[in-house]
């Protein structure tokens, strides 16, 4: 058995000094080192032997084991180093060649739109209030006007969370319960900026996610005038002095009354294109006088104070202001259309 060890290993050594590749490499081990090699198959055996032999045959048998594990690491490495050379001397660079630049990053256009959009309600003193994504099912319907099972819930559809009462919010207007009840009873003029969810189709002007900028001013004797002059006021400073506006009666359970804003679509000129439903008109918010039960909900007296709300899309603002026609790029991350911005 001690002779038979020593051949083994003369003939492995052997063989592994005539390998040059990866793939044979691979194959010797199977061949000397693996479950079913002969070295393997004399270390199982090694208790069928006499009490006098197996202490001598075990130790060299681990011994061959050994020298081939560290002679085929060592041949491994050699082979690696050998390649490492060989793609050096034949892989050379050309050094005069001009550099690739860096590809520079560039605020989304999304972001680009809400930081105009802040800094317009900045000058218009209007304060940035940061409101909670996950809410519960009272701040984003109960305490807006519409109790539990009440039909204008239908209007959104809602990504509800495993947590009983707890969902997604499909609007920022629940930021207004929150904002008036730490304030009350100050008057209020703030924008409520976050990206909302509704569980709805994709299209070139919808998406599951999106941008919401809400807006709420609550003080004295504060009248739908004073929500239509600010808002054409914004539309002016967004899109230029002579853009043309749109108030249409709408209806919203926590504003009384309602209203949707308009802006002419710029995309197609007013002639009508799949954005503006061939109406030659894009809506860009929805808005009305806040409802005298949420003033209540959020700590506000609707005898003595009155206020206005409004709830913007972003994306489709920069769809008109850029010419896009679908509302999917913004989430895309192709850079074919980032890199426009």
């Amino acid at each position: 058995m001690l002779e038979r060890l020593e051949e083994l290993e003369r003939q492995a050594l052997t063989e592994l000094e005539g390998i040059t590749d990866e793939a044979g490499l691979n194959a010797w081990r199977v061949k000397y080192l693996g479950r079913s090699a002969e070295l393997g198959v004399i270390l199982a055996g090694l208790r069928e032997l006499s009490k006098e032999d197996r202490p001598a045959v075990g130790r060299r048998a681990n011994e061959v084991k050994l020298n081939l594990e560290s002679t085929l690491q060592t041949r491994v490495e050699a082979l690696r180093v050998a390649a490492l050379e060989r793609s050096l001397q034949e892989e050379r660079l050309d050094v005069s060649l001009p550099g690739r630049k860096p590809i520079l990053g560039r605020i989304h256009p999304a972001n680009q739109t809400l930081r105009q959009i802040y800094n317009i309600w900045a000058e218009m003193g209007f304060q940035i209030y940061l409101s909670r994504e996950v809410e519960t099912d009272d701040f984003n319907f109960g305490l807006l006007n519409m109790p539990e099972h009440h039909p204008a819930r239908d209007m959104w559809d809602t990504f509800h969370t495993t947590a009983t009462g707890v969902l997604l919010r499909t609007h920022t207007s629940p930021g207004q319960i929150h904002v008036m009840r730490e304030r009350a009873p100050e008057p209020i003029r703030v924008i409520l900026p976050g990206m909302c969810y509704r569980y709805e189709q994709s299209s070139t002007r919808a998406e599951i996610q999106f941008n919401q900028v809400e807006g709420l001013a609550v003080g004295h004797h504060i009248t739908f005038a004073d929500l239509k002059g600010t808002l054409n006021a914004f539309a002016r400073r967004m899109f230029g002095e002579h853009v043309r506006t749109r108030f249409r009666a709408a209806h919203f359970p926590f504003t009384e009354p309602s209203a949707e804003m308009d802006i002419e679509c710029f995309i197609c000129e007013g002639k009508g294109c799949s954005v503006c439903r061939r109406s030659g008109w894009l809506e860009i918010l929805g808005c009305g006088m806040v409802h005298p039960i949420v003033l209540r909900n959020g700590g506000y007296d609707p005898t003595v104070f009155t206020g206005f709300a409004f709830g913007m899309g972003p994306e489709r603002i920069t769809m008109l202001k850029h010419g896009i026609d679908d509302i999917r790029y913004f989430w895309g991350n192709d850079l074919r259309f980032l890199e426009q911005f």
